[in-house]
C-alpha cells in the first residue's frame, strides 16, 4: 500500500491558492491601466470636443452686425437712390476683423441684378459723412489710386454716374488708421450706383458682407418712395 505523507494535500492547497490571489492581482493591475486609458482617451476625445464646438459657434456666428439706421442718397426728381450706406461694428465679443479687399468680399442683390463681389477696399482716415467720404474715394480715383479706380465719376452728380456698381469702407470713428475694424471702431459699407443699377421705389436690396472669420453679415431693405435727398432705409 503507498503512503502519502501527512500534510501534503493540504501544500498544495496552499500554492494554489497563492497563484490564484496573484492572477487576481495581475488582471486588477492590468483593468485598471486600462480604465485609466480609456478615461484619458475619453478626457482628450472630451476636450477637442469641446474646442471644436467652441470654434463652431465662433464660425457661425457673425463678426460684424449693423451700428445704426441704414441710408440712401437719393435723387427725388428721378426717383432712383445713388448710393446706400450701410453702418457697422464688430460684434459683441468679437475679434478685429481685416478688411482688406484680398480678404473681404461684398455680395450685392437687388430685384434685378447679382453682382457677386463689388468691393474695393476702405478709404483712410475718419469720415463724418457720406458725401465726403464719396468725394475723397473719387478723387482718389481720378488721381490713380488704383483702389479706388473703378469709382470714376461721383453717383451724385450728373450722368453717366460710375461706370460700376462699388463698394468701399470709410471710418466714423477709428484708433489706428488701418484695414482693420476694432472693438470701439464704427465704419460704414458704401454702395455706389453705376447709372443702370440705381434702385428705386419697393425695390429691395441686399449686401452680404464676407470676411474672413464668422458668417457672412446680410442686411436687406426695401426702397421706399424717395422724396427727399436723405431716404432713412431704416
Amino acid at each position: 500500500m503507498k503512503l502519502q505523507r501527512k500534510g501534503t494535500r493540504h501544500s498544495h492547497r496552499g500554492v494554489i491558492g497563492v497563484e490564484s490571489a496573484i492572477v487576481m492581482i495581475a488582471f486588477v493591475i492590468v483593468a485598471a491601466a486600462l480604465a485609466f486609458v480609456v478615461l484619458n482617451m475619453g478626457f482628450t476625445t472630451s476636450q477637442k470636443a469641446k474646442t471644436s464646438i467652441i470654434s463652431s459657434l465662433g464660425e457661425a456666428s457673425s463678426s460684424m452686425q449693423v451700428a445704426g439706421k441704414v441710408i440712401g442718397e437719393g435723387d427725388s426728381s428721378t426717383g432712383y437712390l445713388n448710393m446706400t450706406a450701410f453702418p457697422i461694428k464688430v460684434s459683441s465679443g468679437g475679434n478685429d476683423i481685416n478688411l482688406e479687399a484680398k480678404t473681404t468680399s461684398v455680395r450685392y442683390v437687388s430685384n434685378s441684378i447679382d453682382y457677386s463681389d463689388i468691393y474695393v477696399g476702405t478709404l483712410t482716415g475718419e469720415f463724418k459723412s457720406l458725401s465726403s467720404a464719396t468725394a475723397q474715394a473719387v478723387s482718389d480715383g481720378s488721381s490713380g489710386d488704383e483702389t479706388f479706380g473703378q469709382i470714376d465719376n461721383s453717383p451724385t452728380g450728373a450722368s453717366p454716374g460710375p461706370t460700376y456698381t462699388r463698394a468701399f469702407i470709410y471710418f466714423t470713428q477709428e484708433s489706428t488708421s488701418n484695414d482693420i475694424l476694432s472693438q470701439g471702431e464704427s465704419a460704414v459699407l458704401a454702395v455706389a450706383y453705376a447709372s443702370g443699377d440705381r434702385p428705386q421705389a419697393l425695390d429691395k436690396i441686399k449686401v452680404e458682407i464676407i470676411t474672413p472669420t464668422g458668417s457672412a453679415l446680410t442686411v436687406e431693405r426695401q426702397v421706399p418712395t424717395i422724396t427727399n435727398t436723405i431716404v432713412d432705409l431704416g
